[in-house]
């Protein structure tokens, strides 16, 4: 029966933690090796993809080599960004398996990894194009961004405001630690809704006037 590794791969530490785009990647691999093989091993990195030097990618690849086993992913992508990446670990003679391509051979592999990249390129092309062009227009970039954070201070000095009102001047006096646990106990939470901790309490405070 062949050896499976399973390899996964989330741009962001949030997408790693809630499970966003990993759920699914854990689904068609579980789908795929179910089908007539055995997983050994999993490794998972939570960076972008550009980086091929991910730890846990290469745990991955040296596993694979001492035991003669095939790297499966759940999308071409979530291996590497770079055709030339692909090509030198299919010629190192190590096995990979895309489960949304179960078929695909190393050479189709190659193809697809090709149009993939250069879709990217055109796609990078175009809209450096469209910025420039938004520029020379006289439109002011990112305008949309910073009214977004204006209105996120706004929210956050306001919470702020209101959070003071909650907490009489012994309370203040005391060590971030100690306001936060007090907050906490008392059911407060933070304007999205989470629990305090020693930084949030300080990031909070330092808005007061």
């Amino acid at each position: 029966m062949t050896k499976f590794i399973a390899y996964f791969r989330v741009s962001t530490e949030r997408q790693g933690k809630s499970g966003l785009g990993l759920a699914a990647q854990h689904r068609k691999i579980t789908e795929f090796v179910g089908s007539g093989g055995t997983l050994i091993a999993q490794f998972c990195d939570v960076q972008s993809g550009k980086d091929d030097s991910r730890v846990e990618l290469q745990r991955a690849i040296q596993l694979a080599k001492r035991e003669n086993a095939k790297i499966v992913i759940a999308r071409l992508d979530r291996f590497s960004r770079r055709v030339s990446f692909i090509a030198n670990i299919l010629e190192q003679g190590i096995g990979l398996v895309c489960a949304e391509m179960p078929n695909a051979t190393d050479f189709q592999l190659h193809i697809f990894a090709a149009l993939a990249q250069e879709e990217r390129r055109l796609i990078s092309e175009r809209t450096k194009a469209a910025l420039a062009e938004a520029k020379q227009r006289g439109k002011i970039l990112g305008l949309n961004g910073r009214n977004l954070a204006a209105k996120n201070r706004e929210a956050a000095d306001e919470f702020a405001s209101q959070l003071r009102a909650k907490l009489d001047a012994d309370v203040l006096r005391s060590s971030y630690s100690e306001i936060a646990r007090h907050l906490n106990e008392a059911g407060v939470t933070t304007v999205t809704g989470r629990k305090f901790y020693p930084q949030t309490v300080k990031n909070y405070i330092s808005r007061l006037p």
